[in-house]
């Protein structure tokens, strides 16, 4: 019971924030000026991106897939009697809900597929409207695009034939989905606001060492976190002296109609393949 409460608390937290900074859109940093530094000046900004992507991915895979999904395994372990004590595909028991197996699902499932999104809304909210709607058109986007691909709403997972009812599962997943997107968005937009680029001092450096400490906290996600991040810092100085080109380039209106048709597209080629697999979860 205990852990429901801290799963519900940390929920309503995310829907306070959708609530509180929804509406809120990333600030970036100032445009990077010409000077002697250029890889400097380049690497800043990509630390930057990289703090505001790994901590509000973070945060949001607790509080929205982690806490939210948990929740809904609960309610629906109440809602199927008949299944408690089953096995599921996670190897968890249907009715028993354990700190070790929310830690389990947190790490191995919440947190990866949050700072992915995180990293998605960080190239693509250019693409989306202003305001409230950003987060609520990529939340729509990611349940429709990974949703019934990846997680957790996936056809062939045989958990649908043994919880039920299968209407109440794949709305309730559906809308973890499409809450974590929207906090994904106004806790991006909140923290954009209060993160300074990299400097001396403690004042700001907190900022950047919170993330590496996270990051060893949570070993699951450091490996492919690092990694990436590693390659990116890599990639960022090679290409630090095209900086101011590549920026003016990717703030332009063209590239912008074409982020925006690419998302459409997105939306349009995975909707089909959605359609037909909740079809498949709910006769």
């Amino acid at each position: 019971m205990a852990l429901m409460v801290v799963c519900g608390l940390l929920a309503a937290a995310g829907v306070a924030a959708i609530a509180a900074w929804g509406g809120y859109d990333i600030v970036s940093p100032p445009a990077m000026p010409a000077g002697r530094r250029p890889v400097t000046a380049a690497l800043r900004r990509y630390l930057w991106w990289m703090n505001l992507v790994i901590i509000a991915g973070l945060a949001a895979g607790v509080v929205a897939a982690g806490a939210g999904g948990r929740l809904v395994m609960r309610l629906l372990a109440a809602t199927s009697p008949d299944a408690r004590g089953v096995i599921t595909e996670a190897d968890q028991t249907v009715g028993k809900i354990t700190v070790g197996g929310t830690v389990g699902f947190v790490l191995f499932g919440a947190l990866p597929f949050a700072v992915l999104a995180a990293f998605v809304f960080a190239l693509a909210h250019r693409w989306l409207p202003t305001g409230r709607l950003a987060g609520l058109l990529f939340g729509t986007l990611l349940l429709v695009a990974t949703g019934t691909r990846l997680e957790p709403l996936r056809s062939d997972n045989p958990d649908f034939r043994l919880l039920g009812p299968t209407w109440l599962a794949v709305l309730t997943f559906g809308l973890v989905v499409l809450v974590d997107g929207m906090v994904t968005a106004a806790l991006m937009g909140w923290y954009s606001r209060h993160l300074p680029l990299p400097a001396a001092g403690w004042a700001v450096s907190w900022h950047y060492v919170l993330v590496p400490l996270l990051l060893l906290f949570l070993v699951v996600v450091a490996a492919p976190v690092v990694i990436s991040a590693a390659a990116g810092a890599v990639i960022v100085a090679v290409l630090a002296r095209l900086a101011p080109t590549l920026s003016r380039a990717w703030a332009s209106r063209r590239t912008t109609l074409a982020g925006r048709v690419v998302l459409a597209g997105w939306f349009a080629v995975a909707l089909p393949g959605f359609v037909t697999a909740i079809s498949d979860i709910v006769p």
